[in-house]
């Protein structure tokens, strides 16, 4: 395994997830849902703070899910990758940073600012995904993949184990409070982003397009065309066609648990700072996990590994709806650690498997854009389910079918055949 990662690309490409992992987790699902509600919309009805946060993700989401494809099929002829992850890293870490000047009461700005920040951070994820099939052999896709996500556990965790300990003692850290704690958790994600993504924009090599450089017109209209003649292909490639589905399905339970985990406990009672500590849990067992998962994918084969971590994921939203203590939260967290990573990373090299190597920006925005529409639907059923009933119990138990489903759809995924399908389509 040393021999494996002892590839200066391949490493340079798995920091750029160490790095902006800060903001999926320090900010994301960390504290700006929290510092939104608490000071930016402080005197607010919850229910409208709750409303508005809403909207910023559902903005940035839908923004990369419509944007996603004609981009990456920009970037491929153009091979200009790279340069669209820039861009869009700049824009991320700008924003971020932005927010530690947002005064209190200031709900539209950081609002705002936010919704930018995950504009950037999505955005880049299309390019950095795509640039796995430049650094990684297809035997090795299921290591690499789950070696990127493991960095990115490890790297988020600590930063976010640094400003939870701020938050915690500010005074240890010349802190006034814990409030001013999270505003300086920004500006240094911002720096631990900027500062972790160089090595991928030194490193890693992005081989020129066919045709060589050409002009923005010739690129876009090349794309365009592009663009159609991909959607025809996925129509065709009924392998890929029927993943990016099962994809679509269980990715979007997978996303709904991120992103709800913490309104959830607090649904049911649990105190904030608890269900912090349960993040950073998560954090932390996903980084073994995901390498672990990533080895099981090549010794027992990639969509094994997939089903176990959805069969796990339905044992969980079972368990979710019963438990009553802090301390089944915490072995929920640790759990849902352990197949987190695997399922994302898995589902990454799988897919990579299946598409022409050649038109992987393309495929990847496609991918991606799948995956910002499945932020939609999971928490849209929890919602209704809680005020149908009135119970928040009942609502985890809703996302459970997009699992099954998800599960029974991947069953007549022929990944061999998809591999065929894809040598022959290169070029």
């Amino acid at each position: 395994m040393i021999q494996r990662i002892n590839n200066r690309q391949v490493i340079s490409w798995a920091l750029y997830d160490w790095a902006n992992s800060a903001f999926a987790v320090t900010i994301m699902a960390g504290f700006f849902p929290v510092f939104f509600k608490q000071y930016w919309s402080a005197g607010s009805d919850i229910t409208q703070s709750s409303f508005h946060l809403g909207l910023a993700n559902s903005a940035a989401s839908l923004v990369i899910a419509f944007l996603a494809p004609l981009l990456g099929t920009i970037a491929d002829q153009a091979g200009s990758k790279k340069r669209f992850l820039l861009l869009f890293t700049l824009l991320g870490i700008m924003m971020t940073g932005a927010l530690y000047w947002v005064e209190q009461g200031a709900w539209p700005v950081a609002m705002a600012l936010y919704a930018l920040a995950s504009i950037g951070f999505f955005g880049g994820i299309i390019f950095y995904d795509a640039l796995i099939v430049n650094v990684s052999p297809k035997p090795q896709l299921d290591f690499v993949s789950g070696f990127g996500y493991a960095a990115g556990y490890l790297g988020g965790g600590l930063l976010f184990a640094l400003n939870v300990a701020m938050t915690l003692k500010p005074e240890c850290f010349g802190l006034t409070d814990a409030g001013e704690a999270v505003r300086w958790a920004f500006p240094m994600v911002a720096a631990w982003w900027a500062l972790f993504s160089i090595p991928l924009f030194l490193f890693i090599k992005e081989p020129r397009p066919v045709g060589g450089r050409r002009s923005l017109r010739i690129t876009l209209r090349l794309a365009a065309q592009q663009l159609s003649g991909t959607l025809r292909q996925i129509r065709r490639l009924r392998v890929v066609a029927l993943f990016l589905l099962s994809y679509w399905l269980y990715i979007d339970g997978v996303s709904t648990i991120i992103k709800m985990a913490v309104d959830y406990g607090m649904a049911l009672g649990f105190d904030s700072n608890s269900l912090i500590v349960a993040l950073l849990i998560t954090q932390f067992v996903g980084f073994p996990a995901a390498i672990a998962f990533g080895l099981l994918g090549e010794r027992a084969g990639t969509k094994t590994g997939i089903y176990i971590a959805i069969v796990i994921y339905l044992i969980v939203i079972v368990w979710a709806s019963k438990m009553e203590s802090t301390w089944e939260f915490y072995a929920m967290a640790v759990t849902i650690g352990l197949v987190q990573g695997g399922i994302q990373s898995l589902s990454r090299s799988f897919y990579a498997r299946i598409i022409p190597a050649d038109k992987a920006g393309e495929f990847f925005g496609f991918y991606n854009m799948l995956g910002r529409f499945a932020a939609i639907v999971g928490p849209v059923l929890m919602g209704w389910v809680s005020m149908a009933t009135g119970n928040p119990r009942l609502s985890i138990l809703a996302i459970a079918p997009l699992f099954v489903l998800g599960l029974l759809l991947l069953v007549f995924v022929d990944e061999k055949k998809g591999y065929r399908r894809a040598s022959a389509n290169e070029g």
